[in-house]
């Protein structure tokens, strides 16, 4: 996994509630066995028509809107526990998915997955929105050693909650392989004084 610094970017708005990942990674497109190409289909049946043609009215098919922040509604990752749709988020390019809730699963799902879930409350992501909608260019940064996240334009702030080894992993770069191989030598030691 690459490692996560402090990111500055405009976001993708998608103020909707309860989105399940059948939604994020229609099933139809779980047949691959590697991670590429996901992203190609994230949110497949709300971005494409029947023809394959992109919908108009989605946002990811606006041009003003871009970044490697998604911004959703509460609920977000709800429904079936596939890793997939945090694969699928990931590659598309989003570093940063914020919303007011996450389902669990799909929490760690990110986590693991180098995708930085950041539960805010409804209050502030509806300031982030309301930024948003007022300017599509506006920027949040994201501060993943200090855990907060910025609307820049404003100045407002909010601190995050993280589980310390997953923030360790995403700071390093690591997945839960790397993170035992960073303490090889220790492990080692220990080996050797049994």
């Amino acid at each position: 996994m690459k490692k996560f610094e402090t990111l500055t970017s405009s976001v993708v708005p998608l103020p909707i509630e309860n989105i399940d990942t059948d939604q994020i990674i229609p099933a139809r497109f779980l047949k691959a066995t590697t991670r590429d190409g996901f992203g190609d289909n994230l949110f497949r049946d709300w971005r494409f028509d029947s023809e394959n043609q992109p919908k108009a009215d989605f946002v990811m098919n606006n041009p003003i809107y871009a970044g490697k922040i998604l911004v959703a509604g509460k609920n977000f990752g709800c429904g079936s526990s596939r890793e997939h749709a945090a694969w699928a988020i990931q590659d598309y390019g989003f570093d940063v998915v914020i919303s007011s809730f996450f389902a669990d699963i799909f929490k760690g799902n990110a986590l693991n997955n180098g995708v930085l879930p950041i539960q805010v409350p409804e209050e502030f992501l509806q300031k982030i929105f309301a930024a948003v909608f007022a300017d599509p260019e506006s920027a949040l940064t994201v501060d993943l050693e200090a855990q907060t996240v910025q609307i820049n334009e404003t100045g407002e702030l909010y601190t995050f909650e993280i589980n310390p080894y997953k923030k360790s992993c995403l700071i390093n770069g690591y997945d839960d392989i790397d993170f035992i191989l960073s303490h090889k030598n220790l492990i080692e030691e220990f080996e050797q004084k049994r």
